[in-house]
């Protein structure tokens, strides 16, 4: 049993220490040996040890925040029910991750990682897989979305499922850095920040669509 608690101990400490590494420097420019250290571990080949790729770290520090986020999502859903406010299912995108950094306190590393690692081209479809398997409740706010905006075409609402993708993942990194650098955030609260989002994102999904796309 000790030697359990100490191996989950090591694990614990690799993940945290990797995490902060990629959220700084970004997943390439950080060596297994960056990670022993920063971990306060002596052997190089821990990171190997426990997890073996760096793919599978990546994929250990996504699951270790996804429970969390995905459980806020779910219960919201459960509030929301059958809802044809689009703002609510918008809603159901973004607090559960701002509420899920600001948990976190700061500062925090999550944000900036989940910029880094989906920004990387290699690792942007494993990042992608890993999200959609830790996370069903995405089908369900799909499924929102859609009954909310019935008329949009298919390839509209693929193009505004990236878009919002995008403009939660950088704008919680963005205030996410700042808050870790003490410098000024356009909101003073991560819930005002997630009203702005909302607004936004709310937007997006409510903005016209071209005549050519319509007509194709």
């Amino acid at each position: 049993m000790v030697r359990d608690r100490q191996a989950g101990a090591t694990r614990e400490a690799l993940l945290r220490a990797a995490e902060r590494l990629f959220a700084e420097r970004g997943v390439h420019a950080v060596a297994n040996r960056h990670i022993s250290r920063a971990a306060g571990q002596g052997n190089n080949a821990a990171v190997t040890y426990h997890f073996g790729t760096k793919g599978d770290l990546v994929r250990a520090i996504a699951a270790r925040h996804a429970e969390s986020i995905e459980r806020s999502r779910l219960r919201m859903m459960d509030t929301i029910a059958d809802s044809m406010d689009l703002r609510d299912w918008v809603a159901c995108a973004v607090r559960p991750v701002t509420e899920h950094v600001e948990s976190l306190g700061a500062p925090s590393w999550y944000g900036r990682f989940i910029a880094q690692t989906t920004a990387d081209p290699a690792l942007r479809m494993l990042m992608s897989e890993a999200f959609m398997a830790a996370s069903p409740s995405m089908g369900l706010l799909q499924k929102g979305l859609n009954r909310c905006l019935p008329d949009l075409p298919t390839v509209v609402h693929a193009e505004r499922v990236a878009m919002t993708r995008h403009l939660i993942t950088h704008m919680v990194a963005e205030r996410e850095r700042a808050l870790a650098d003490g410098a000024p955030t356009a909101r003073a609260s991560w819930r005002e920040a997630a009203d702005g989002l909302i607004d936004v994102i709310v937007a997006l999904w409510r903005a016209p669509v071209s005549d050519d796309v319509c007509q194709s």
